[in-house]
């Protein structure tokens, strides 16, 4: 028996269109949804992730704004530019593609952000609502891996899913989610001894650890499902995810394919939080 591939490109399109109906929407009422990204330096990848954000909002009548800075830029005048657009009326999302050069605080910069903009839901007052189950904006690759779980007609509640990674772009916020949503969560990174005992009793098992091919059929049990959060490069330079895909086919019931899974979510929850942040700036005008 193969496995079931969750294909998120379609997942995405799907809720995408939803979202571009809301768009039209905002715009016949005067709204039009805008995301503004700042970029620092030339990283190459954060370049190409920029340029699938910025086409994104684009397919869907979005308005986007990329605003590139010098790798060299002082954090002060990073921070000036984050508070002009704090006060712009045509910006409802504030995104800074990470990561930053390391003469800047990341943390100072993140928490500069208004949290009405804040579509990355990183921040400190964000991830306070989202802990304790209040309205706010998602961080996008969990939300995503959410969406993803729910269309697939996967039950989450009463199933114990095992986070293999603790970051908190991902895996920490990750396990809140499931918790919300009735899981039984074990948090698992790189000091927990004997993994595969853990990741063994996952009915869920999220792989977000930044290896190569590092979860094996050694790591599941049969009919687990495998969210695949990781994007890497194996040996020969071609694009990978933490979980060994050909090892595991047939032993999980369902899982993420990479490319084609959890990467195009990601950037579909960043237009529904933008979206939402226009939504609810046109709720504030009207009261």
């Amino acid at each position: 028996m193969s496995s079931i591939i969750i294909n998120g490109k379609e997942i995405g399109q799907e809720i995408r269109t939803g979202v571009a109906t809301r768009v039209q929407e905002l715009k016949a009422k005067g709204i039009t949804p805008g995301l503004a990204v700042i970029l620092v330096g030339d990283n190459p990848a954060s370049k190409t992730y920029v340029a699938n954000k910025q086409k994104s909002c684009e397919q869907i009548g979005m308005f986007s704004e990329l605003i590139k800075l010098p790798e060299d830029i002082s954090e002060q005048a990073l921070l000036e530019q984050i508070r002009e657009l704090n006060n712009r009326k045509d910006i409802h999302g504030i995104l800074v593609q990470l990561p930053l050069p390391k003469h800047i605080d990341e943390d100072k910069v993140i928490q500069t952000i208004s949290p009405e903009k804040d579509v990355d839901g990183f921040s400190p007052i964000s991830v306070g609502k989202m802990m304790l189950g209040q309205d706010t904006y998602l961080p996008c690759t969990p939300y995503g891996v959410m969406k993803l779980l729910e269309h697939s007609g996967i039950e989450v509640a009463g199933k114990h899913a095992v986070i293999v990674g603790r970051s908190h772009i991902v895996g920490k916020p990750m396990g809140q989610l499931l918790l919300q949503k009735d899981a039984t969560v074990t948090y698992t990174h790189s000091k927990t001894p004997d993994l595969p005992s853990f990741t063994k009793q996952a009915d869920i098992l999220i792989a977000a650890v930044g290896r190569a091919n590092f979860i094996t059929s050694e790591h599941i049990k049969e009919g687990a499902v495998i969210i695949d959060v990781g994007i890497n490069r194996d040996e020969e330079n071609h694009l990978c995810g933490d979980v060994n895909f050909d090892d595991v086919q047939g032993i999980a019931s369902h899982i993420t394919p990479v490319p084609g899974g959890v990467g195009p979510m990601t950037i579909t929850m960043l237009l529904e939080n933008t979206v939402q942040a226009a939504e609810k700036e046109l709720e504030r005008q009207a009261e």
